[in-house]
């Protein structure tokens, strides 16, 4: 990810613990490398574990303006198995300050052709998941009167997208369960909130264009320009332009931001 910019927020994150789902790739190695940046200790989670060592090596070759004692690790987990995600945490440290939950998105197609399989599947991964977390790390925070927990979800909970049927259905429960959760732990000094990526430059993206292009018969270029014509900026996201948004929002800085969704996508969105 390279050195550390010259500019920092200044989010004051020093002393923060962090824990970031889906930290091995994309906006969620994106975020754990601006958290780091800004002064948090980082633990990466993920179910790859050569992955996540190739991550945790990079983060500690970065030259960041950090302490001496600003720690980086991992957890091993298969969010398809909230079982062993469980296990994971009855053994591991939970004394996080910061959740980012970040989960890769059910695969397209539209939703009167879905499994119920793809349904269950996608609940657990993204809401079980997410609420088992939220479980095991707010007791620390309510000890420290500090929490922030950022769901990574869509804009298809404002506007629902064409052919992601099964992941319009489960962002929506995704996006409602955190605005409960914001109703019931403001008051520990806890915020929960949301933040919807537009089309952002991933392997995500790269699977739903060339999804696309093989059904229409266009070219990738062409499935990928129309998309990008969708939005009034005309281009992707980069994972780091979400991850300014998660790491805003996991700061001091944000402390009376709770229970919103924050879209991230350009002003493709077409509602408030």
């Amino acid at each position: 990810m390279g050195r550390a910019r010259d500019g920092l927020m200044n989010l004051q994150l020093k002393n923060k613990n962090a824990l970031v789902c889906g930290s091995t790739q994309g906006i969620g190695k994106a975020t754990a490398f601006l958290l780091a940046e800004e002064g948090a200790n980082v633990t990466l989670i993920a179910r790859n574990e050569e992955k996540l060592q190739a991550v945790l090596a990079e983060l500690n070759a970065c030259q960041f303006e950090r302490s001496r004692e600003q720690r980086y690790s991992y957890l091993v987990a298969d969010f398809s198995n909230p079982i062993e995600l469980k296990k994971v945490l009855e053994n591991a440290d939970l004394h996080f300050h910061i959740l980012v939950n970040n989960t890769g998105g059910p695969a397209g197609g539209p939703i009167f052709d879905a499994k119920i399989e793809e349904f269950e599947s996608a609940f657990t991964q993204h809401l079980k998941c997410n609420h088992i977390l939220v479980q095991a790390l707010v007791p620390f925070m309510k000890t420290q009167c500090f929490g922030r927990i950022i769901n990574v979800i869509s804009t298809s909970v404002k506007q629902p997208l064409d052919g992601l049927g099964v992941s319009n259905t489960i962002r929506g429960a995704v996006a409602n369960w955190s605005k409960t959760l914001a109703n019931e732990l403001g008051e520990f000094g806890i915020t929960v909130n949301n933040v919807l990526p537009g089309a952002t430059q991933t392997e995500r993206l790269n699977q739903i264009l060339n999804n696309k292009a093989e059904k229409t018969g266009k070219s990738f270029d062409e499935v990928a320009q129309a998309m990008k014509n969708s939005a009034p900026a005309k281009r992707f996201a980069k994972p780091q332009e979400v991850a300014n948004a998660i790491v805003f929002l996991a700061s001091e800085k944000a402390s009376f931001i709770n229970g919103i969704n924050v879209p991230v996508d350009g002003g493709r969105t077409k509602s408030l």
